[in-house]
């Protein structure tokens, strides 16, 4: 993995990992001086366009917080005790399991987490109730559906979730009748 770093208003850092779509940045997670990283946040936070490239003094794709993202975000900071430097993480509300918005972000390490984790928030966000066995189906039909969109991501997996209620309520009912999903054992033995 190639480092990637980003540049605005004269002030740089490297970056580990960010998650964009298009020219909208929805996550970013970077080390530089602390100085660095608290102008490019205040930056980014203003809405000024960066550039994130991969090299760190010349090309690169412009991008600016999206506007959700500055709306509502996390900023996260540790300093780094051997070398000196600050690690800073900008994170959407959207991103938190906590957050009460219906849309959300997915930020996984690996693809293979990322059916549960969108299972947890999804469960967390909608009344419709939802069985774990159903986790792949519910990604699959997520992902067929449009509901789910990967973005342009490094050192990171990331999705935009924006979910259809009614469109999941109506597709798990036909899924259920059409025993594509299974219907849970203990509902089967409530019903008897």
């Amino acid at each position: 993995m190639s480092t990637q770093h980003i540049r605005c208003a004269g002030f740089a850092g490297a970056v580990d990992a960010y998650a964009r779509d298009g020219a909208d940045l929805w996550f970013l997670s970077m080390i530089s001086n602390q100085q660095s990283i608290r102008a490019l946040w205040a930056r980014l936070l203003k809405g000024e366009p960066a550039v994130i490239s991969d090299d760190a003094l010349m090309g690169g794709r412009y991008c600016a917080l999206a506007p959700q993202a500055r709306a509502n975000c996390r900023f996260y900071t540790a300093r780094l005790p051997v070398s000196g430097a600050t690690h800073a993480m900008l994170v959407p509300s959207a991103a938190l399991y906590a957050s009460e918005g219906r849309d959300f972000l997915l930020l996984a390490r690996a693809d293979a987490e990322a059916p549960a984790l969108h299972y947890r928030f999804l469960s967390r966000r909608i009344d419709l109730p939802l069985h774990p066995s159903w986790t792949d189906w519910v990604w699959r039909r997520g992902l067929d559906a449009g509901e789910i969109r990967p973005l342009d991501a490094h050192g990171i997996h990331a999705w935009r979730c924006v979910p259809d209620v009614e469109a999941l309520q109506a597709a798990l009912g036909r899924a259920l009748r059409g025993h594509r999903i299974p219907v849970p054992a203990e509902e089967l033995a409530n019903a008897a």
